[in-house]
């Protein structure tokens, strides 16, 4: 239908590369040894439930999807081998590769592929990935290797939806799937401690040539920024994500780091739930997002490794970013005039935060809380410890911070988080306006049409949503020179959380 890259991509930069050759061939063997900023002992596999980046990046070593985005944005078959659509793109008909088999040594069929679509279905689900599938009405096997999707909309960017990890394929069984034995991932599972470590092995039956370099894999997830480094530096892992901005400098003096940054999608956001007091009123919500300081945030917490947001989450790198609308900015008078109209009178709101939800989220918030101060408005910083905050805080506390690792299309993420009934829809926005803009968008073939769609939904969050989102933050990682890739992937942290089969030892 037109789509050849995925949006979110963007050109990549590194201090290491200019002074650390990478390897250009892959090499097979040997222990990778990684870290994430990520994780929660609540953490499970379950498909529909994966939630932060340490399971998407498990999830993509034990399963594979329909369809990937590669280093370079373009959309490429991984267990599809080719899709097509009716003309008016509610009918997709995606053809399977052959002979692949699971973990469990059973071979995928399209029976299993409907088995995992469906997963996601029903009135009964609160998979994450539930809104991107709301418009299906049947997925059915055309014979084995075949898998027909029909659709009550149009939706010219349906395919993408199938690089997300929840999309995972699984062996069918008993009416549902067998998550818990494995995909046709690269790697198998052999040690799961939530929250702590997974162990990885190679899968010996692995389909795809030239991936899943390594023996083994271990996976760590150390939420504290400076423990993450320390592991780094002495040897313990081998590369880290999400690297502590205001110790980077120090980082590069280090001869043996090599520090890689890239733009795309990723950005943090401050949402409020909605539908409750005191954030169902419009003009609290305003009166917040006048009285952020969005630039010195950048400054003090990116360090200037981003850009500004605008309470959308459709940043720079996104095909239908509207770059030409008014930027909210720090504003006294604005602030204050709309705190005057909420009524509210002298109250204090309470705003969660942790290292869990982002580096630097909690010095964030005392920042938001010393410029809100200036104008009058009270806010408490709510300290929250970083175990549980993904299942005890997000979503539960009124007020609270996140990150979004953002998707490869504006439909994917306005779905994911901004449709009304969607599980992940952290700010609980329910628009009517929005909501039919969302469902005519994903149809609409024009592209002008299109635009001015994705246009008007992204001024209507800012106006109008329940979420502050103040900046678009680069992806930076640090690795030794144990440990090489190729093209990296920047619509996510760790080479589009696709690092288990991408990387190897050196």
């Amino acid at each position: 239908m037109g789509r050849t890259a995925a949006l979110g991509m963007a050109a990549s930069f590194s201090a290491g590369l200019l002074t650390k050759a990478q390897a250009a061939t892959p090499k097979r063997g040997g222990h990778m040894r990684l870290a994430m900023g990520h994780g929660s002992t609540s953490d499970t596999l379950d498909p529909a439930t994966v939630t932060n980046g340490i399971q998407w990046t498990a999830a993509y070593g034990v399963s594979n999807t329909l369809t990937e985005v590669d280093a370079s944005g373009k959309l490429v078959g991984s267990l599809a081998t080719e899709w097509s659509s009716s003309p008016d793109a509610t009918v997709w008909t995606f053809k399977l590769r052959e002979g692949i088999e699971f973990h469990n040594g059973k071979t995928m069929t399209a029976e299993d592929v409907v088995a995992s679509i469906n997963y996601h279905r029903g009135e009964d689900s609160k998979s994450v990935g539930k809104p991107l599938l709301a418009a299906v009405t049947e997925v059915k096997a055309d014979g084995p290797d075949t898998v027909v999707i029909a659709m009550s909309e149009g939706n010219a960017d349906f395919p993408f939806n199938f690089n997300e990890a929840f999309f995972g394929i699984y062996p069918s069984k008993d009416g549902s799937i067998d998550w818990r034995s494995g995909g046709t991932g690269p790697y198998v599972l052999k040690v799961e401690k939530p929250g702590q470590l997974y162990k990885f092995e190679r899968n010996p039956n692995y389909w795809k040539e030239g991936a899943a370099h390594a023996d083994t894999i271990d996976l760590h997830s150390i939420i504290d920024p400076a423990a993450r480094t320390n592991a780094l530096i002495t040897g313990e892992v081998d590369c880290i994500d999400n690297v502590e901005l205001k110790t980077l400098s120090l980082l590069q003096r280090n001869s043996d780091v090599i520090i890689e940054e890239g733009a795309g999608p990723l950005h943090y956001s401050l949402p409020m739930l909605g539908t409750v007091a005191p954030f169902d009123n419009p003009h609290l919500r305003k009166a917040l997002k006048f009285a952020i300081d969005r630039q010195e945030i950048l400054d003090k917490i990116l360090f200037g490794h981003g850009v500004i947001g605008n309470d959308h989450p459709i940043g720079p790198s996104y095909r239908y970013h509207a770059a030409d609308i008014e930027q909210n900015s720090y504003d006294p008078d604005k602030a204050r005039y709309h705190w005057q109209q909420s009524g509210l009178g002298e109250i204090s709101v309470d705003l969660s935060a942790a290292e869990a939800a982002f580096g630097g989220a909690v010095d964030a918030a005392v920042l938001f809380q010393a410029s809100a101060k200036k104008v009058d408005v009270n806010i408490n910083v709510v300290r929250e410890v970083n175990d549980g905050y993904w299942s005890d805080v997000w979503m539960k506390k009124p007020w609270s911070a996140s990150y979004w690792g953002g998707n490869a299309t504006e439909d994917a993420i306005f779905s994911t988080a901004y449709a009304a009934g969607a599980a992940w829809n952290e700010s609980q926005w329910d628009n009517p306006r929005f909501n039919e803009l969302l469902v005519s968008a994903r149809a609409e073939l024009n592209e002008g049409l299109r635009a001015e769609m994705y246009r008007e939904m992204q001024i209507l969050l800012r106006d109008e949503g329940s979420v502050i989102v103040p900046m678009f933050a680069n992806s930076v990682h640090a690795r030794n020179d144990k440990i090489a890739h190729g093209e990296v992937s920047w619509v996510r942290g760790f080479d589009g959380r696709r690092i288990l089969e991408r990387w190897w030892m050196a």
